[in-house]
C-alpha cells in the first residue's frame, strides 16, 4: 500500500489542489476504504461555490470503494473482509440517540454540521481533523467505527454502485416522504440525477400516471425519462405546465408533487400547489429558498396540502437502491453519463453545476485512472 495518499482538497470557494496526506493508522476498529467511485451531486456544486467554512476539506460523499485495510474490530462489527466492496453512507451517527436506532443517521446531532462543530460527514468535514481522509476525492478515505456501510451484491460494478446515493434519495423522498404507491399519479419536476431515479422508485412502487417536467435543454434527458417509466414529460418552455398536468389526469390533479429543481426560484412550488389534487395532496420540496414572498398558505391549507422536506436517506432505501442496481430490472447504467479523475475535480463539479459539458445526469469521479 502507498505511504501516501492523494486527495483533491477544496481551500476556497470555487478552488481546489491536489495534496498528498500521509496514510493514517487503522486502528483495532477502523479501516481504509480504496475509494473506486466518488459521485457528484448539486449539492457539491453549493458547497463548492459558498463553502459552508473556512477549513480545508476533501469533498465527496457518495462513495463506493473495496476495504484495503482494517483491524479486526472493524471487521467483527461490521461482517466484512478486506477486499469487499462497500457503499458508504456520508453519515457518521452516534449509534446511541434514537434517530440512530430507527436507521436514520441523516438526523443524527453527530451527522450535522450546521449545529454540531465536531460533526463527521463524508465530504462535510475538515481535512485537519484526525485522520484527514474525511472525503472521497481521494485514493483513500478513513473508516472510523461508525461509519455506515452497505456491501454491494455481486455482479454490481462500482460505477453502478455510485449511483445508490441518487436512488436511494428517489425512493425515501417518492415512497416514504411523498407516499408514492399503488394507482399513485405523480408530477416529477426537475429531470435530472434525483428526479429520473423518482421515475425508477415511483414506476416500481406501482404509481399509474408518472409526468415529468423539464426545459427544452432537458431533452435528452426528458427522453430518458421516458425509457426510466415516465408515461409523459411536458418541457415548461413550451408547453402551460399546468394545463398539461390537469389534461393529462382529466383535470383532477396529481397525487403527489416531487421539486427536483435547482435554481428555480418560487415557480416549481407554485406549480406544485396548483396540480395537486383537490384535496389532500402531498408536496415533497428541496426547499432552496431562503424566503419565499407572497406564499399561498392560504391555498395550501383550503387543499389540505401537506408539504414535506427532500432530505438525505435511511438505511432501508439504500439497500433497496442496490437491490434495485442488482436486479436489472432498469437500464440505470444509462444514467452513468460523464466521468472525471482526479485532478479533473474542479471541472467535474462545473459539469454538474451545467457550466461545461452537455446533457449531464450522473457525474462520477475516478480517484485511480491514469494513475499507474
Amino acid at each position: 500500500m502507498a505511504e501516501d495518499v492523494l486527495a483533491a482538497v477544496r481551500t476556497g470557494p470555487g478552488r481546489t489542489e491536489l495534496r498528498s496526506f500521509a496514510m493514517p493508522d487503522v486502528p483495532a476498529d477502523g479501516a481504509l476504504l480504496k475509494v473506486e467511485v466518488a459521485g457528484i451531486c448539486g449539492t457539491d456544486v453549493k458547497m463548492y461555490a459558498t463553502p459552508p467554512f473556512a477549513d480545508p476539506v476533501i469533498m465527496g460523499h457518495e462513495n463506493v470503494g473495496i476495504i484495503a485495510d482494517a483491524g479486526p474490530e472493524f471487521l467483527r462489527r461490521h461482517g466484512l473482509a478486506v477486499g469487499d466492496r462497500v457503499f458508504v453512507e456520508h453519515y457518521i451517527g452516534c449509534f446511541h440517540c434514537r434517530w440512530c436506532h430507527a436507521g436514520e443517521y441523516r438526523h443524527c446531532e453527530n451527522t450535522d454540521w450546521r449545529t454540531n462543530p465536531d460533526a463527521r460527514r463524508y465530504g462535510y468535514t475538515s481535512a485537519d481533523n484526525p485522520y484527514h481522509l474525511w472525503g472521497g476525492f481521494a485514493q483513500y478515505m478513513y473508516l472510523p467505527w461508525n461509519a455506515v456501510l452497505h456491501k454491494v451484491p455481486d455482479g454490481v460494478s462500482a460505477e453502478l454502485a455510485g449511483l445508490v446515493t441518487p436512488l436511494s434519495n428517489g425512493i425515501e423522498w417518492a415512497l416514504n416522504a411523498g407516499g408514492v404507491g399503488y394507482d399513485s399519479t405523480v408530477l416529477i419536476q426537475g429531470p435530472g440525477q434525483q428526479g429520473l431515479s423518482q421515475v425508477v422508485a415511483c414506476k416500481q412502487a406501482g404509481a399509474s400516471t408518472i409526468i415529468v417536467t423539464g426545459t427544452t435543454r432537458d431533452a435528452a434527458r426528458l427522453k430518458l425519462a421516458k425509457d426510466l417509466g415516465a408515461d409523459h414529460v411536458v418541457d415548461v418552455l413550451t408547453e402551460d405546465a399546468l394545463t398539461a398536468v390537469r389534461d393529462l389526469t382529466g383535470g383532477t390533479g396529481v397525487d403527489v408533487v416531487l421539486d427536483c429543481t435547482a435554481g428555480a426560484g418560487t415557480a416549481p412550488v407554485l406549480l406544485g400547489v396548483d396540480a395537486l389534487t383537490r384535496r389532500e395532496g402531498v408536496m415533497v420540496v428541496q426547499g432552496e429558498l431562503a424566503a419565499f414572498p407572497d406564499f399561498p398558505l392560504k391555498k395550501l391549507t383550503e387543499k389540505a396540502i401537506t408539504v414535506r422536506s427532500a432530505r438525505g436517506h435511511g438505511y432501508r432505501s439504500c439497500e433497496l437502491a442496490l437491490n434495485q442496481l442488482a436486479s436489472g430490472r432498469f437500464p440505470l447504467e444509462r444514467l452513468v453519463t460523464h466521468t472525471f479523475t482526479l485532478d479533473q475535480v474542479d471541472r467535474a463539479i462545473r459539469a454538474v453545476g451545467g457550466e461545461v459539458e452537455e446533457d449531464v445526469v450522473h457525474v462520477s469521479l475516478l480517484p485511480w485512472a491514469g494513475v499507474s
